[in-house]
């Protein structure tokens, strides 16, 4: 009967367990969902100012007096790595942590600096690059004022050229099962003018497009690292959501055959009793 009560204890635990997973996915069901929210209420904002950007630098002649504009030979770069603070969501961490690895080797010898955004991702980086600074605590109070004093930070640093490339790493959310590692160009920014591309409408500007556009810039920076953290968190919650469904359903599978097991070795043991019954009596009336 020790065995028995084995596998009682074994289907208890892995009960437990699977309510525990249930709901941990039910959590990050709630939480991918205000994530989503999130993106689409930034979406609007973001494209028109994009549109904005790229319709006055199609109408002006140079931008060289942009200093975030000024492309310099890579001597040093600077890598922003976007992971989780929490684990438990499939390999969402550990696949940008081997993206900055290859992203590592295309600059030779010279390894670049990281800036990490995520626990998960600097406990393990740290090891091997060197982090200038880590900022867990962003997700705490995620919002885009805060976003804006890092991104604030990150032009400073280029500014002051103390790096000639930063580019962003992290999980482009596509739904809760799938995940796109992406890396994009944080600074210098590209100008990607368009010879077909003119301003749509009778615009007048004041004091002038090149003003305008030094000032539109920093916002479309700050809302380029808020979108790529948001769309972190939203990916993060939808391979947690995805890692706990399939941990409940291994554990409500594990349950079913430990409880076929238990039925199988009870019965067992009953037959045995019977036979050890049948066989006494036998012995009395021979």
């Amino acid at each position: 009967m020790s065995g028995l009560k084995e596998i009682r204890n074994r289907i208890s635990s892995v009960s437990s367990t699977m309510q525990i997973t249930n709901a941990m996915k039910m959590v990050s069901a709630a939480k991918l969902k205000k994530a989503q929210d999130s993106i689409t209420a930034t979406l609007p904002y973001s494209n028109k100012l994009s549109d904005l950007v790229k319709n006055i630098l199609a109408s002006i002649d140079s931008v060289d007096s942009n200093p975030l504009f000024v492309k310099r030979e890579v001597k040093s770069a600077l890598v922003i790595v976007i992971t989780s603070n929490k684990g438990l969501c499939g390999g969402f961490n550990s696949n940008i942590i081997k993206e900055v690895y290859n992203i590592s080797s295309q600059y030779g010898s010279k390894k670049p600096d990281l800036l990490t955004i995520g626990k998960k991702g600097n406990d393990i980086l740290k090891k091997k690059f060197n982090v200038i600074s880590s900022h867990n605590d962003l997700y705490d109070d995620f919002s885009y004022s805060n976003v804006k004093l890092l991104a604030n930070d990150i032009m400073g640093l280029y500014t002051e050229e103390k790096y000639d490339e930063i580019v962003l790493v992290y999980n482009h959310f596509k739904n809760a099962a799938t995940q796109i590692i992406t890396k994009e160009q944080f600074l210098p920014i590209s100008e990607n003018s368009d010879n077909d591309l003119d301003l749509q409408g009778d615009y007048i500007f004041e004091p002038n497009r090149e003003k305008i556009l030094n000032e539109l810039i920093p916002k479309t920076l700050s809302i380029q690292l808020f979108k790529s953290i948001a769309d972190s968190i939203a990916g993060e919650h939808g391979a947690r959501m995805t890692a706990m469904h399939k941990a409940t359903d291994n554990a409500s599978e594990l349950r079913d055959q430990l409880k076929l097991t238990y039925n199988k070795a009870r019965q067992t043991a009953i037959t045995n009793e019977i036979l050890e019954i049948v066989g006494g009596a036998e012995a009395l009336n021979s």
